[in-house]
């Protein structure tokens, strides 16, 4: 989905009505959610049973099994999937399961819906925990410690479909085909959407669907499915499903994937890794390391110094995102790695990993805004997600943060401060993964079939695949010095808490940021100098740190200025940032065939070449998280690990190509046009 410039806002809620049954009806479309004779009974009966589920679970040698559903619903479809995955012996392939819906339920009413089924309880309350905004996009849901995962696309079908078709891989064991009737949403069964699943599904893939019209049947035959009746369930007389035995490969390509050069593209896809070397063991390396380790890959991290010691050091950060009036790239991610962010260390939190107050709080945060005109809008905007965002007055933000300033701007109530190094120590945590620390500098060499870390002549790990998680080093590694990476000077400040600072109750960002007292100490910074390679605390960025504290809290300036700058204590650290301000996260380019591939773009920036990349074989990297590594590192190292093992990736591919390491030799071909 290209989003281009276009005016952001959340998605309108399914408009449901209840009937005396206490089935969920919908208005737009005139329709049931599921059967009010016996829904549960009824999804099982066509979509697990129809699908040969529990037969193909225990068959299935494939790492993971991947169902794509049109049409979330209720959730009641996948809660079945997960329970029924449940009941299965180990060991069992991992549940990757993608859900296409347009209009999503609003969470109330999802939870109403599915009270009617007090078995699956237990599931629907970790289903409800985690349901995301509905925002447009992908939202990944880890379930199962990583070994299920949901994710949701909120978009078109035919949009969503020719998504996963752009990247060429095809991921689909099953699929679930339950939008309201043909009769009722024309578009969910469309043959397009049809020659869509043949293009996604391996060889042996199956369907179920409720519906058994004529139309339906012969557009599944159009595409490949081989297609049988069976009786239908309760009053309806037949439902289908079937297999494709074999593809057929569509003449066309899905026309909202053509005009695109797919320089993004893997010319070759690996197969799945049985281990990997990570090189940086920060924020970055950690969870792109704990990403791997659940899927079971064996996982060597390797460290020149200790844990978290380099940009991922500082005692307190806290979880940012971009809202904007217009869809961007960065916005967007932004606000998708945010959301995955507080989903990811919610967990992190309930299973007692990262303890509250020591290693973080998500308490929430306030950021402070001088752009009226734009806090006006967003207000409007953000009234049906207040637990994403709200516009607050000064007085609405004081009665929060329990202190007083004098600023309007945005309340991000799921927000919050963490300690980097707990999160690298807590994702750490995991029989897969091994750690090494203080290697000194390392160099990877390439093997006839994965790679090397050496220190000098010694070899210390070797692995199927690497990734470089090494900030503004990664320039240093495997002739990347190409990449237009900047080391960004931060210096935080180390206060001790104060009679005023003691009752902040949440994080306040403003030209720097304070969160509530961690261990009888808040961390304010930083500073940010760019070409600056002085690694000594200095006197005059502490007094910095202090004015824009005080200047964002005025009854705190006359205590702040009385400081004496000289006796503070803190830290210095290098952000990795880019020119776009978005992580490079992907494969590796071999920049020299990306030159002569493309070299065309040279003279027609605009042309279309219809030529895969070249990467480094089994080489990735996750870098330039700038100041919000906290934020975005969590859903890049999900990029990265569903890159790595072939799985269907949790984005669209605009953001996709926005991310991927090559897009700036792409530019650098671009901007020699002529």
């Amino acid at each position: 989905m290209i989003r281009g410039n276009s005016s952001w806002q959340p998605l309108a809620t399914a408009q449901v009505s209840w009937r005396e049954s206490g089935a969920p009806h919908s208005h737009r479309f005139d329709d049931y959610y599921y059967s009010s004779e016996d829904g549960s009974e009824e999804s099982q009966y066509v979509f697990l049973r129809g699908n040969q589920l529990q037969q193909r679970f225990a068959a299935h040698r494939h790492p993971t099994f991947c169902i794509v559903e049109t049409g979330f619903g209720t959730g009641l479809n996948f809660l079945l999937t997960w329970k029924l995955w449940q009941q299965q012996a180990q060991p069992r392939p991992r549940l990757h399961f993608i859900s296409i819906e347009k209009y999503p339920l609003a969470k109330s009413d999802m939870q109403r819906a599915l009270a009617a089924w007090p078995e699956l309880a237990e599931l629907a309350k970790a289903l409800l925990t985690n349901y995301p905004e509905p925002l447009a996009g992908q939202h990944r849901l880890l379930l199962e410690d990583g070994a299920v995962i949901l994710d949701l696309w909120w978009e078109d079908a035919e949009d969503a479909l020719s998504e996963l078709v752009s990247y060429e891989t095809s991921t689909v064991d099953a699929w679930y085909l339950d939008g309201f009737s043909p009769g009722r949403n024309q578009a969910m069964w469309s043959a397009e959407i049809f020659q869509l699943m043949a293009d996604n599904s391996r060889t042996g893939a199956t369907f179920a669907s409720f519906t058994a019209v004529g139309d339906v049947r012969r557009a599944l035959l159009a595409a490949g499915f081989q297609v049988s009746k069976s009786p239908g369930f309760g009053k309806k007389r037949e439902c289908i499903y079937g297999v494709l035995e074999e593809k057929v490969k569509c003449t066309t390509p899905p026309p909202k994937s053509t005009g695109i050069t797919p320089w993004d593209i893997r010319s070759i896809n690996p197969a799945y890794p049985q281990s990997a070397l990570v090189i940086g063991a920060g924020i970055a390396g950690c969870t792109v390391a704990a990403a791997l380790a659940r899927r079971n890959i064996k996982v060597t991290i390797l460290e020149r110094g200790q844990v978290a010691n380099a940009g991922s050091g500082n005692d307190q950060g806290v979880l940012y995102t971009r809202l904007s009036r217009k869809h961007s790239p960065l916005s967007d991610f932004s606000l998708q790695s945010y959301s995955f962010s507080l989903r990811y260390y919610q967990q992190l939190f309930a299973a007692q990993r990262l303890r509250e107050g020591v290693d973080g709080a998500l308490c929430g945060s306030f950021h402070q805004s001088d752009n009226l005109d734009e806090l006006a809008c967003m207000a409007e905007l953000l009234q049906s997600v207040p637990n994403l965002a709200q516009v607050l007055s000064a007085q609405e933000a004081n009665t929060i943060l329990a202190i007083e300033q004098e600023k309007g701007g945005y309340w991000y109530p799921g927000s919050g401060w963490l300690r980097p190094a707990s999160v690298c120590h807590a994702v750490l945590q995991h029989p897969n993964i091994h750690l090494i620390e203080n290697t000194g500098e390392l160099v990877l060499k390439q093997l006839n079939e994965g790679w090397a870390a050496m220190s000098g002549t010694q070899v210390l790990a070797q692995a199927h695949c690497a990734i470089l998680a090494t900030g503004t080093a990664t320039a240093s590694l495997c002739g990347l010095d190409w990449l237009p990476l900047q080391a960004i000077r931060g210096q935080t400040s180390t206060l001790p808490a104060t009679q005023n600072s003691r009752t902040l109750r949440a994080a306040l960002c403003h030209k720097g940021y304070i969160s509530p007292a961690r261990l009888g100490n808040h961390c304010i910074g930083a500073s940010f100098d760019v070409r600056d390679d002085d690694k000594n605390l200095r006197g005059d960025d502490h007094r910095k740190n202090l004015d824009n504290l005080g200047a964002a809290v005025p009854a705190w300036r006359s205590e702040l200025a009385a400081l004496n700058e000289q006796h503070i204590g803190g830290r210095v650290g290098y952000r990795c940032a880019s020119p776009d301000y978005l992580p490079l996260v992907g494969p590796v380019p071999q920049r020299e065939l990306f030159l002569q591939s493309y070299a065309a773009l040279r003279k027609n920036a605009r042309q279309t070449i219809p030529c895969a990349g070249e990467f480094l074989p089994g080489l990735y990297m996750s870098t330039g998280h700038g100041s919000r590594g906290l934020t975005s590192t969590p859903l890049a190292a999900e990029i990265l690990a569903s890159t790595i093992c072939g799985e269907a990736l949790p984005l669209s591919r605009e953001l996709h190509r926005a991310i991927s390491p090559a897009r700036f030799i792409i530019r650098e071909l671009k901007r020699k046009n002529g």
